[in-house]
């Protein structure tokens, strides 16, 4: 196997580790990470993986030393990186939503609005995508990089943050209060331009995206299997909220039909007691591990 048929792929160290190993799991991709290492092994011999934290991501696809890598929307914004952005794989840490930065204050200071932050010192670790975000608003803040902690900066290190949340409790948690959300974040498969224009790692590339996002897809949704005789058919049938039609099969006998549906997984809780209602039996609900739309 030549040199040009390796991929060089970047995992994201940190937070959103475990959530991708998960899925590619999910898509198919055994990746195994030693306690100390920094390139896991998966069971793909054309693939070499990097753990790679998800700030620095980008520079490093940008520059070459990386084919392809994971990370997020917010750091290709603060490293201003020239790379490709081949899809959006929307989940993050603790689930399938997009992450926003936001603006924080103490629950008991005077600072109430952004125009109230003029003169007044930011903590962040996005501090680029900040600086751009106050000049375009006309506030003259002096924005420092936080190394960590950023939470309990204020009052005495810091007036207020510029801070990643998904649930909002870990600011709850340090009596902080939102003033604005400056940027919502999604995770993004991105590619280096020069490694997308030769056309074996652009398609291991389109292949590798096409799982993951089958896998994300099947995330929330599960498959039902049913029973139905057929005097009950259209009934059941109007009942069901297939993605396109649902899979119909007749029986031996004639007088009865197999229904096979995908469906949002929360929706199935109410439906089952509909269809039983309306005729079906035999009802089976499985999990899915791809949904190739």
């Amino acid at each position: 196997m030549g040199k040009n048929k390796i991929l060089r792929l970047g995992l994201p160290k940190g937070s959103l580790q475990e959530a991708t190993l998960k899925l590619f799991k999910k898509a198919g991709f055994n990746v195994t990470v030693g306690a100390r290492s920094y390139y896991p092994s998966i069971d793909d011999l054309e693939i070499e993986c990097i753990l790679i934290r998800a700030q620095e991501m980008a520079r490093y696809v940008s520059d070459g030393v990386l084919d392809a890598g994971i990370t997020g929307k917010d750091w290709i914004l603060e490293q201003n990186a020239d790379i490709l952005e081949v899809a959006e794989l929307n989940y993050a840490k603790e689930g399938l939503r997009p992450v926003k930065w936001v603006i924080a204050v103490p629950v008991d200071s005077k600072i109430k609005t952004l125009k109230d932050l003029n003169g007044k010192r930011i903590a962040t670790e996005l501090v680029e995508v900040t600086k751009r975000y106050f000049r375009k608003k006309k506030i003259k803040a002096q924005v420092e990089f936080s190394w960590g902690a950023t939470e309990v900066k204020p009052p005495q290190l810091a007036d207020a943050i510029v801070e990643l949340t998904e649930t909002g409790s870990s600011l709850k948690a340090n009596n902080l209060r939102v003033i604005d959300i400056m940027l919502e974040s999604t995770t993004r498969f991105i590619g280096n331009k020069q490694a997308w224009k030769d056309n074996w790692k652009r398609k291991k590339m389109e292949n590798l995206v096409l799982l993951l996002q089958g896998a994300l897809s099947a995330e929330e949704k599960v498959g039902l299997k049913m029973n139905v005789p057929k005097r009950n058919l259209k009934r059941v049938i109007s009942i069901l909220p297939a993605m396109h039609a649902p899979t119909i099969s007749s029986l031996a006998n004639g007088e009865w039909y197999a229904l096979e549906v995908i469906m949002d997984e929360k929706k199935v809780r109410s439906f089952i007691p509909e269809l039983k209602r309306a005729g079906a039996s035999g009802i089976v609900e499985y999990p899915l591990n791809k949904v190739i739309l």
